[in-house]
This record gives C-alpha cells, sequence and structure tokens, in this order.
C-alpha cells in the first residue's frame, strides 16, 4: 500500500495584539497639533535669532523695533498732551467757575446776615433798599450753591457741605421772616429771633459755605498742578527712539560705509522737531498755567478769605448794637476778624498779604483802596462803640447802617467792599489770561506729535528697505 505525501500549505500569521483604538495623538488637530500650536512661539524666536545672525536678518529685526518705538513713543505723547490739553480746558470752563460759584455762595449768606441785622436796626417801615439787598443776596447764594453743587456727587467732601446748606437756608430765611415781623409790630422778641437765625448763619451755614469752597479750591489747585507735571513716560521713550535712530545709523555706517542714510535722517528729523516742539510748548504751557495759578487764583484766594473776614466782622457789628448791651460776645468776634483783615496795627493780616502778593497793575491799586477803606471802617467802628458806651444808642445806630453819613461805618464798609470784589475780579481774569495763553501754547502739539511720529516709522521704512535691497 503506497502512501502518498502531502505538500504543506503557507502558514498563517501569527496574530498580532488587537489595534489600540485612536485617540487622536497622531491626528491633525489632536495632542501633537497642539503642541505644535503651543511650540510656535518658540520657534519665531528661534527663527529671529538664526535670522539676526545675518546681516538682513539684523536690518529687519531694528527696522521692526524702531518702527514699534516710533509709533507707541507718538501714542503716548499724543495721549499725554491731549490728556494736558482737557484738564487745562476743564479748568478754565468747569473748574474755576465752580470754585467761583462757592466763593459767591459764603460771600452772599455773610451779606445776607450782615444786611438783615442792618434792616433790624431801622426804625420803623425797613429801608428798601437793604430789604433788596437782602432778597437779592438769598437768591444770589441759592443760584451760587445750585452751579457749586453740581458736581458735589462726584466731590470728596463735597456732598456733605451741600446737604447741610440745602437743608439750613430754608431754616434761617423762615427765622429773620419771623424777626422781621415781630420787629414791624414792636415786640422785643424779633431781637431774640434774629439772634437765633445769625446764631444758625455763623454755627452751621457758614462753616458749610467754607467747607465747600475749600473743596472746590482744593480741587482747582490739584488740577492746576496736574497740568504743570512734567510728562515722564512720553519724554523717555521719546529720548530712547532718539537714541535708537542715532544708534541705528552709526551701525549702518559701519556696516555700509555710506555716511548718511536718508530714510533714518529724516526719522531722526522729525523726532528731534517732536522733542523741541514738545518741550517749548510745554515749558510756555506749564509757566503760563502757573503764572495763572500764582497771579490769578492764589490772590483770589487771599482776596476771598480778607472779603469774608470783612463780611463777618460787618455783621458783628450790627449784632453787637441789635443786642442792646448785650452783645459782648459779638464785639469780640468782631476784633477778632479785624485782626484777620487788616492785623493789630492796620498794615497787615490778609490785605498785608494781598499787597505783597499785588505789587503793580489795577489789582495792586485795589488792594490800596481795599486797605484804606478797611482803616477808615476801623476808625468809624471805634466811634460807633464810643456812642453806644456812652449811651446814644440812635446815633451809633445811624453812624453804623445810614448810607449817606460820610464818616460812617456803612460807607467805609461799602467801599471796601467794593474794592476787594474789584480786586477779586482782576485776580480772576488774570487767571484766565494766563491759562488760556497755556491752553494756546498747545495748539495742534497732540496731531502734530502724531503726524510726526508716522513720518518717523515711514522714514525707517524707507530707509531700512533701501539697505536690504543691497543684499537680493
Amino acid at each position: 500500500m503506497t502512501t502518498t505525501a502531502t505538500a504543506p500549505g503557507p502558514t498563517a500569521p501569527a496574530p498580532g495584539p488587537p489595534p489600540s483604538p485612536p485617540d487622536g495623538r497622531d491626528r491633525p488637530g489632536g495632542r501633537s497639533g497642539l503642541l505644535g500650536l503651543l511650540d510656535l512661539p518658540g520657534q519665531g524666536v528661534r527663527a529671529i535669532i538664526r535670522s539676526a545672525a545675518t546681516t538682513p536678518g539684523r536690518l529687519t529685526v531694528i527696522a521692526v523695533g524702531l518702527v514699534l518705538l516710533a509709533l507707541v513713543a507718538g501714542l503716548v505723547a499724543t495721549l499725554s498732551v491731549q490728556d494736558r490739553d482737557d484738564t487745562i480746558s476743564g479748568v478754565i470752563d468747569h473748574r474755576e467757575p465752580l470754585a467761583a460759584a462757592a466763593q459767591q455762595v459764603y460771600k452772599s449768606l455773610s451779606d445776607a446776615d450782615a444786611t438783615a441785622a442792618s434792616a433790624f436796626l431801622s426804625i420803623g417801615t425797613e429801608p428798601p433798599e437793604l430789604r433788596s439787598r437782602y432778597e437779592r443776596d438769598i437768591a444770589e447764594a441759592g443760584a451760587a450753591l445750585a452751579k457749586a453743587a453740581s458736581d458735589s456727587s462726584d466731590v470728596a467732601g463735597a456732598a456733605g457741605p451741600v446737604d447741610v446748606l440745602n437743608q439750613s437756608l430754608p431754616v434761617y430765611s423762615g427765622l429773620v421772616e419771623t424777626a422781621r415781623a415781630n420787629n414791624r409790630l414792636g415786640y422785643p422778641v424779633g431781637a431774640s429771633y434774629l439772634r437765633e437765625a445769625s446764631e444758625l448763619m455763623r454755627a452751621k451755614i457758614l462753616p458749610a459755605a467754607q467747607d465747600l469752597y475749600r473743596v472746590d479750591t482744593a480741587r482747582l489747585v490739584e488740577e492746576q498742578n496736574s497740568a504743570t507735571g512734567f510728562p515722564w513716560l512720553a519724554t523717555i521713550l521719546v529720548v530712547a527712539l532718539l537714541a535708537a535712530l542715532i544708534a541705528a545709523q552709526v551701525y549702518l555706517t559701519r556696516r555700509t560705509n555710506r555716511l548718511l542714510n536718508v530714510g533714518l535722517v529724516v526719522a531722526t528729523a522729525a523726532v528731534v522737531v517732536s522733542l523741541l516742539w514738545g518741550a517749548v510748548a510745554l515749558v510756555v504751557q506749564g509757566s503760563l498755567v502757573g503764572s495763572g495759578q500764582d497771579d490769578g487764583s492764589h490772590r483770589v484766594d487771599v482776596l476771598v478769605r480778607a472779603r469774608i473776614a470783612a463780611l463777618q466782622a460787618r455783621a458783628d457789628e450790627t449784632l453787637t448794637l441789635v443786642a442792646r448791651g448785650d452783645g459782648a460776645a459779638y464785639e469780640k468776634d468782631f476784633g477778632a476778624n479785624a485782626a484777620q483783615l487788616v492785623g493789630p496795627d492796620g498794615q497787615g493780616g490778609l490785605l498785608g498779604e494781598a499787597r505783597g502778593l499785588i505789587t503793580g497793575g489795577d489789582g495792586a491799586a485795589k488792594v490800596a483802596d481795599a486797605t484804606k477803606a478797611a482803616n477808615d471802617w476801623m476808625k468809624a467802628h471805634k466811634q460807633v462803640r464810643d456812642q453806644d458806651n456812652a449811651g446814644a444808642y440812635q446815633e451809633a445806630v445811624d453812624a453804623a447802617v445810614l448810607e449817606d453819613k460820610t464818616d460812617g461805618s456803612a460807607p467805609a464798609f461799602r467801599r471796601l467792599d467794593d474794592s476787594l470784589q474789584a480786586a477779586i475780579d482782576v485776580g480772576r481774569q488774570e487767571f484766565l489770561d494766563d491759562t488760556h495763553g497755556g491752553e494756546a501754547a498747545l495748539t495742534l502739539l497732540a496731531p502734530g506729535l502724531a503726524v510726526l511720529a508716522v513720518v518717523a516709522a515711514a522714514g525707517v521704512t524707507m530707509g531700512i528697505r533701501e539697505r536690504l535691497r543691497e543684499y537680493r
């Protein structure tokens, strides 16, 4: 029996491990793709470093850096100048008028208190001119308060005084009207109502008005200082740009043996013009705004404080007479306010300070008139007190309130008040003139700096491009 051998067939491949489920590592957009994206900044830096190893690469890096620096410096300088210009405009159009309105609140209220007391001293029918003056003072105080309080919610410390004034003024007016009504009927209680009204004015209303004036004046000074500050960041950037342009030209001169690069020269010239224009404009602007502060708002503040002292002393003078022998406290206050106004010798005090600050022009003449009127008033006040102490009450009242007595207290005080107001007006006008001049010094500077920055960037681009063409 024969056995037949069978040839072996092909061997089947051994089974391998099962394929792993896809996890996206090798797919576009998977983890490897994400890692590639994260590595792009590093790759870019390495590419720049490799490129900077060649002259064309270094020139490209220099060009990009100079263009960016020119644009950033121009932007910062433009914004700095524009911000300064806006600050000056705000000082002129907003902040100084608010400070003046706050001063008017104090002045009107003090004058209303003094006028009410003067009218109360009149026998019989109240003089219509005094009544009209009192009503005008109250109306002016209300209008000025509305203006001064227009931004009280945005200014720290202003809301409280404004609330006190708004709440207390109607109470004061009501007390004065009650005093007038009782006085017309001949009731002695009218004097008590008037003293109560004056006490409210002195203890609560005038301190609030003074606080409001101080807040607005402090904000005015703060914004004036801001308008004269040195623009450090913009200056540093522009000077750094100028230094970088000079260094780039020195480098190109050494590498190419060409003395000048027209594009970089144009860029350097634009930066130099920016630096000189900005320096001159800012020096002139800072000088004028500073002069407006020293010769204007600072002097006005001294004169306003002198006027406040005079108005308070005038109210003390009349209320001493209203008290009829019980006004020692008012007379003491008069002495304190008079010393603050003219000093113990009649030549010092706030008026003496104002004379030291204002040495020429109309302002000096007005302060001299105010000093003479203040001394005349002090003499007239002494006469009033001598008459009252001697028992000549009606003669003392006439000397204190009648405007037609040439040697009386009332006309001397009126001359003092008018002279102080005129001096304040001169100071305000000097402030406005100087500050407007400072604003004019910045005319076209902000857009000019922006244009010159673009010119500098364009000059850098053209200058470096010409050198790069030589390597093609």
